[in-house]
């Protein structure tokens, strides 16, 4: 197989920088969350945050640069534009050992996308994120031999608002299928699920072998109150449903069971950003490469614990040296 993983997500320069809590509140952001701004939001933030780092980001493209260091083969799609944090993206995703064969629109208007990060003093992170040339993204840029030639294709949630880009997604997944593959997907976000929560009920139905959700997002999913109706109401949805808890652990829903496989330790938590991408690379390795579902969750958090252990979505050393 040329790949165990291939990702299709928004293609993001992330920018981390230190606030407090009263930062947050002089700016109307709600802690913990993600939103969507515009190119004068964006500029406007940016020049009131703290010294930044910048580093290639996006969810799934996280989770395939999080396969490629746990040793696995892992390709990306995804738009960004002619300009530097295209060229960015670019080399810090192929360094990682992912391949991306990029489209670039061909001009910087609109810009690739970043994601402004705040890091709070308790690690928790808030996210701003112009989309720019994401928004682009379309079936043309599928390659169905691509998405055959992979075990597992793995759709960000967060592609689901553009139309075109809802529409490559489909190309992605029924390209999967028609090859007997499997196809994963992150719900990314609870305000991304309160958007579209019919129609991912339908993506799920037609196309998911393996849906991830943290437990914000299967409650936002399911509408229910609390862990155990989400979870209750989630079973058989897919063939497998893992719902990550945070310090509590994971949990598996397959076959009518309900598994629970607890956190790894982490000796302080520094930035809690992309700890969610990084336990869908280690479960997605495992899966590709047919371990039971404890040990693919088991390696998840393994991968969780390194990242949330420095600041940045994208591991700092091996992955392979964890296992």
């Amino acid at each position: 197989m040329k790949y165990d993983v291939i990702g299709l997500g928004n293609a993001i320069v992330d920018v981390l920088s230190q606030a407090d809590d009263a930062f947050l509140i002089q700016e109307g952001l709600t802690k913990g969350s993600m939103a969507l701004i515009d190119a004068g939001q964006a500029t406007a933030l940016y020049a009131k945050m703290g010294p930044g780092k910048e580093v290639s980001g996006g969810s799934v493209a996280n989770s395939c640069a999080g396969v490629a260091s746990l040793g696995g083969k892992a390709a990306y799609v995804g738009r960004v534009a002619s300009d530097q944090l295209g060229e960015v993206f670019a080399h810090d995703i192929r360094a990682a050992g992912v391949t991306f064969a990029a489209r670039p629109s061909g001009h910087a208007d609109p810009p690739t996308a970043r994601c402004l990060i705040l890091i709070t003093p308790d690690a928790q992170r808030t996210m701003s994120t112009y989309l720019g040339a994401c928004v682009e993204l379309t079936p043309d840029d599928i390659d169905p031999a691509e998405f055959a030639a992979a075990e597992v294709t793995y759709l960000e949630g967060y592609l689901w608002d553009p139309p075109k880009a809802k529409d490559a997604m489909l190309k992605a997944a029924q390209a999967a299928k028609v090859a007997g593959r499997r196809v994963a997907l992150t719900l990314s976000d609870p305000f991304c699920v309160d958007r579209h929560r019919a129609s991912f009920f339908e993506l799920i139905d037609a196309h998911v072998d393996l849906l991830f959700a943290n437990e914000e997002e299967a409650k936002s999913l399911t509408q229910s109150t609390n862990f155990e109706d989400a979870a209750r109401l989630l079973q058989g949805r897919a063939k497998v449903v893992v719902i990550t808890r945070s310090a509590q652990g994971s949990v598996i829903l397959s076959g009518g069971e309900q598994i629970q496989v607890p956190a790894a330790p982490v000796a302080k938590v520094v930035d809690t950003t992309g700890a969610g991408d990084l336990f869908a690379a280690g479960y997605l390795f495992g899966y590709a490469h047919g371990r039971p579902a404890t040990e693919c969750a088991r390696v998840g958090a393994l991968a969780a614990a390194e990242v949330i252990g420095h600041f940045g979505a994208r591991p700092e050393v091996p992955l392979t040296t964890l296992l």
